[in-house]
């Protein structure tokens, strides 16, 4: 399963970048993809495993790994950037991009993968009560704080959520979805999150850009350290301080571990935030994260 998986993950990538080299697809075929899989196919596979997980207050550990780890972001991107004299652009994409992980569009089908699908419903929460809350809070004050607009308010950032289809997937499911629904609802929750995985390597296929800064090489090698290495290591070391365990445990790392997302560096780019730097670590950080991915999915194993 897993190495069916990757080399899916690894055929729709190249697929997607050849298009895009080649030009073969509409400007805006990744961004129309991108809807499809945020409006369709997270839902579904949200609406598909939420049901399965088990109330137990080890999932608020799952939950405060992310937040714990966006506390460390915050001190490491600043000794970083004081260390090596960052403008504050480069320590914008730095915050945006080790602290958002690409958990959900990648982080779903690489979970079941390499773990296993009992593990999904872990990443689920881990994703929508970390990286999207992140992504809604965080991330838009960090866009306001360097890219010179003006800061979001509660309001703004409660209205983003609630406009979050995969997170009224999530409370359905946590609520009236059936574990076991009748088999035509079921068949077709299926079908739609089995698309996940190709539907969302496509599109980012038609989004990375690789390209090698010569000037922001060193700050490019310090948030790919910071991302890919340290931040799985340190939710390696927290999860048995939280109580978590077996594939709890194991899907949480391996969220941890997931390169940077795609929707932080894009919006770095629109606001012309070193968006060469920003371009690259989603780019190489994705590549560099097919090796590094099923080395954390093997901890605790």
């Amino acid at each position: 399963m897993a190495f069916d998986a990757f080399a899916l993950v690894l055929a729709m990538l190249l697929l997607g970048y050849a298009f895009q080299r080649l030009r073969a697809l509409p400007d805006n075929a990744a961004q129309t993809l991108n809807l499809v899989v945020l409006y369709v196919c997270l839902p579904a596979a949200v609406l598909r495993y939420a049901p399965r997980l088990q109330l137990e207050p080890a999932l608020l550990g799952v939950v405060a790994v992310p937040w714990l780890l966006l506390l460390v972001t915050l001190a490491c991107v600043a000794g970083v950037a004081r260390w090596l004299r960052l403008r504050d652009e480069e320590r914008a994409v730095l915050l945006l991009t080790v602290a958002l992980g690409n958990t959900s569009f990648l982080g779903y089908p690489l979970t079941r993968a390499l773990i296993g699908e009992h593990a999904l419903p872990y990443a689920v929460v881990y994703d929508q009560f970390g990286g999207f809350l992140m992504l809604s809070t965080f991330g838009l004050w960090v866009l306001a704080r360097y890219g010179g607009e003006q800061r979001p308010d509660t309001k703004t950032m409660l209205r983003r959520v609630v406009r979050f289809p995969p997170l009224w997937a999530l409370l359905v499911g946590f609520t009236v979805m059936p574990v076991n629904p009748p088999a035509w609802i079921a068949g077709g929750l299926q079908r739609l999150s089995d698309a996940l995985l190709p539907l969302a390597m496509l599109a980012i296929g038609l989004s990375v850009r690789l390209t090698l800064p010569r000037e922001e090489l060193r700050p490019l090698a310090a948030g790919l350290l910071l991302k890919l290495a340290l931040m799985p290591a340190l939710a390696t070391a927290l999860v048995p301080l939280l109580g978590l365990h077996g594939a709890m445990a194991r899907a949480t790392v391996l969220e941890a571990a997931m390169p940077p997302m795609v929707t932080a560096g894009a919006l770095a780019i629109a606001r012309n935030l070193a968006p060469r730097l920003a371009a690259a670590m989603v780019g190489y950080g994705l590549l560099l994260s097919l090796l590094s991915l099923p080395l954390w999915a093997q901890w605790g194993v």
